[in-house]
């Protein structure tokens, strides 16, 4: 087997309140890059059995943006959680929570 590794950056911008302007991600191995305004991540610590975040937007995410970004960060979640779990009953609630977000924060019927 032939190991290999990837990096991917996210550059931050921060303006003199160390809120952050603007930001760009990039990956080595040439899967993409480009100028984003909003990131989530999460890193599983195994040691501490915790998860650890990252939570940065910029001072131009509208409200509008962060809404449907979280919609469709629920729907992803959902579909994450059962490829790893095989949790399909699980992740249809969580996709029926994320229908009910959808109808509610974004005036849309059924989340579509």
């Amino acid at each position: 087997m032939n190991a290999r590794t990837s990096e991917i950056r996210i550059t931050v911008h921060l303006d003199a309140n160390k809120v952050p302007e603007s930001m760009q991600w990039h990956a080595d191995d040439g899967e993409g890059s480009g100028d984003c305004k909003a990131a989530l991540l999460s890193l599983w610590d195994e040691k501490e059995r915790n998860t650890m975040r990252i939570d940065l937007w910029t001072k131009e995410m509208t409200i509008e943006e962060m809404n449907v970004f979280f919609h469709q960060n629920l729907l992803t979640m959902a579909d994450t959680f059962e490829r790893a779990t095989n949790e399909g009953r699980m992740a249809a609630q969580m996709r029926d929570f994320a229908a009910y977000f959808a109808e509610h924060m974004l005036g849309v019927k059924g989340g579509e």
